[in-house]
């Protein structure tokens, strides 16, 4: 309801100062942004005509012209979570807690006496906000990224927490409601949510941060392991961790100059003695490529001459 209209309903009860004191209704504050499921404190004071005697004061929302408002307490929709407050010095509050979005109204304070009526008309204004994190949907390893914590109205004097995978975080760069990353690696990829400090149960939906990097780890595992019999097959496997994956995996044998085969498995059919040696493969995606340390494919029976010989190279006791 405008301000205008307000005044002209319940101002019309007004008799002028002749005793002294006039009607007035002041609030601290006239617009307040509240986070859903916090509480929250609307304050401020009032005066009347000297002559009249206060018998009841509550609140109430958006008042009409020719309704009598509902106080609040007595409201159903407001059914404890309403706590009010008044002093000798004419101070007066309302404790609203477990604030719902659909608590955005004008909220007015209503003084009725013996003979008068009045409500402080405009009211407190109460916006709504839940947290919302706002982020790049992915970002490449080493460069800069920015995450910020939303909000649909100004809260008084917030200080944000932001959260990773639903632990707090310490050593990042926090100013207002942003989260800076620097410098992007692999490990900044996860779960991102954020609070207020005070409401730190009152988190934002988790948003996911994805980071695009290079392979890494590459490794490669050989079945069956061991010494291999001549004659017999073996299998060699690429792993890597990479986003987006791994494209192409390309084979190599220790010595030779060009690939001896493709994909993320290697396969040796017939194991002959030009088999023997190192092999390693090379993972790569857009962002780059790795190689990964040599595994090493070797005969049982010739393990076993180099041992015999070794042997015997040693002189004998006497």
């Amino acid at each position: 309801m405008g301000s205008r209209l307000c005044n002209q309903l319940f101002h019309a009860s007004y008799v002028s100062g002749a005793f002294g004191t006039e009607w007035s209704v002041k609030y601290n504050q006239q617009e307040i942004c509240a986070l859903k499921g916090s509480t929250v404190f609307m304050n401020g004071t009032y005066t009347h005509p000297e002559h009249l005697t206060v018998t009841e004061t509550f609140w109430a929302v958006d008042p009409v012209h020719g309704v009598e408002p509902t106080d609040l307490s007595k409201d159903p929709d407001y059914s404890g979570r309403v706590e009010y407050l008044t002093d000798e010095q004419k101070h007066f509050s309302l404790k609203l807690s477990d604030i719902m979005k659909k608590d955005e109204h004008q909220f007015c304070f209503r003084i009725i006496t013996h003979v008068e009526r009045w409500t402080g008309c405009p009211g407190v204004q109460l916006r709504v906000t839940e947290l919302h994190v706002e982020t790049p949907d992915e970002v490449t390893e080493g460069e800069t990224a920015d995450l910020t914590c939303k909000t649909t109205c100004s809260l008084t004097d917030p200080t944000f927490i932001w959260y990773k995978n639903g632990r707090p975080l310490t050593t990042k760069t926090i100013k207002n409601n942003q989260l800076h990353l620097q410098t992007v690696s692999s490990e900044d990829a996860g779960s991102y949510s954020c609070a207020v400090r005070g409401y730190q149960h009152l988190h934002s939906t988790a948003h996911n941060l994805r980071v695009r990097y290079p392979p890494k780890n590459v490794s490669v595992s050989i079945s069956p392991s061991g010494d291999i019999l001549e004659g017999s097959s073996v299998n060699l496997t690429c792993s890597s961790d990479a986003n987006p994956p791994v494209k192409n995996y390309t084979w190599f044998k220790e010595g030779g100059t060009s690939p001896v085969g493709s994909g993320q498995n290697y396969s040796i059919i017939s194991i002959t003695a030009d088999h023997i040696g190192l092999y390693y493969c090379e993972a790569q995606n857009e962002h780059g490529a790795q190689r990964s340390a040599g595994v090493s494919i070797s005969f049982k029976g010739e393990r076993e001459n180099k041992k015999i010989n070794t042997v015997f190279q040693c002189p004998l006791l006497q």
